[in-house]
């Protein structure tokens, strides 16, 4: 099943009219034409069946035949991750969370973070890209970077952890989590969280916890960590 991505979608709708980009691409790209199925989310847990009953180059109209939505996961999951330097491997850890199970990211800016800026519509892109091709009907939501210490002044979630690599007293991430909880893990940059940061993320209730015994990159943390989360919820 090939699934498209419209975030205009209601169910309330009959038909729906795909624009000028998208229709190019389902009518001469893929070479879809009238009579032909297409299923689309709208990313709000929806999953529409559809039928091309307009197969024009700029207005692709299709009649909607049926709507499911899908439930909620019993968790939320919130990774608030530090940039890396390379824009590649923060756009495949967004793909692979994605595809893992991840309901929300915020990129944070630490004391020793090396990238600042984003690219913030060309992440949309990837989040979009992951979610159709895992199949999935719910799409991140992805915030606007925010400074570190701002960030910890947002309201807490059920479980909050810090990962990090100093040498002080952690506990496995995996033996800390519980199932069916609303959880938010920290994940700082190449450099690691400052013996500041730490504390200030304590102080706010969070606890400090490794991945394994191995020191990890920043996207491959982040990418444990929801692996480890989706275990134990999906198990």
């Amino acid at each position: 099943m090939q699934l498209f991505y419209n975030p205009d979608i209601k169910a309330t709708d009959a038909t729906f009219i795909f624009d000028s980009h998208e229709s190019k691409h389902i009518i001469k790209v893929l070479r879809k034409k009238t009579g032909d199925q297409l299923w689309i989310t709208n990313g709000n847990g929806y999953l529409f069946e559809a039928k091309i009953i307009g197969d024009n180059i700029k207005k692709c109209e299709v009649e909607l035949l049926s709507s499911k939505k899908t439930h909620l996961k019993s968790y939320w999951l919130h990774l608030a991750v530090a940039p890396t330097k390379m824009n590649d491997r923060f756009e495949w850890f967004l793909e692979k969370a994605t595809e893992i199970g991840v309901d929300e990211i915020t990129p944070i800016i630490c004391d020793r973070s090396e990238r600042k800026v984003l690219k913030m519509e060309r992440m949309q892109r990837v989040l979009e890209s992951a979610m159709k091709q895992s199949l999935q009907t719910y799409l991140p939501k992805l915030n606007n970077p925010i400074s570190y210490s701002d960030f910890l002044e947002k309201p807490a979630a059920e479980l909050q952890f810090i990962a990090h690599c100093e040498d002080t007293e952690r506990h496995e991430l995996k033996r800390r989590v519980a199932a069916d909880k609303d959880i938010t893990i920290l994940i700082g940059p190449e450099g690691d969280f400052s013996p500041d940061e730490i504390k200030n993320a304590m102080k706010k209730g969070y606890s400090p916890v490794a991945m394994g015994k191995t020191r990890l990159r920043t996207e491959t943390a982040a990418i444990v960590a929801c692996t480890i989360i989706a275990t134990i919820n999906n198990g």
